[in-house]
């Protein structure tokens, strides 16, 4: 079970400054940067896959954050990827506020049980506003990882 960002969250899936327009451009960006990241993953796949999680209903939860999750069948381990966008989009979310924080998670298409729990790991870590503000004020990948894995 995942317990902590750390164990799924890597410097190289890490990135400050993602430009990106709406929902759709974010998401396809994602999935062309994760499908760079994952041995054999299709950026289509990955795309298809979180717009259609989207459609059962959007993954921005509040206060900014959004975390876009799918199963992918190329995955052995649940992968993290964090992105804190130049400036906020809309992305559908209860509040209505726009989003500036983006965390997505892939999980491997049979881990049912590991996929809510890290998904609620998550929600509970984004809902603490000093470590909202924490990511946002972060000046480089570095820094924004090693805030992200505290």
């Amino acid at each position: 079970m995942t317990s902590s960002i750390s164990q799924i969250l890597t410097i190289e899936r890490t990135q400050l400054g993602a430009h990106c327009s709406s929902k759709k451009k974010l998401i396809e960006y994602i999935s062309q940067f994760l499908a760079s990241k994952i041995e054999d993953a299709q950026a289509d796949d990955i795309y298809e896959r979180l717009i259609a999680r989207e459609k059962l209903g959007s993954t921005g939860i509040g206060e900014g954050i959004a975390i876009p999750h799918s199963r992918l069948e190329e995955c052995d381990d649940t992968i993290g990827a964090l992105f804190i966008l130049d400036e906020a989009i809309d992305f559908d979310a209860i509040d209505r506020k726009p989003v500036d924080i983006v965390f997505v998670m892939l999980v491997p298409a049979e881990a049912n049980e590991q996929h809510l729990k890290t998904l609620s790991m998550l929600a509970q870590k984004f809902s603490e506003a000093s470590y909202r503000s924490q990511l946002r004020t972060a000046k480089n990948q570095e820094e924004l990882y090693q805030l992200a894995i505290a």
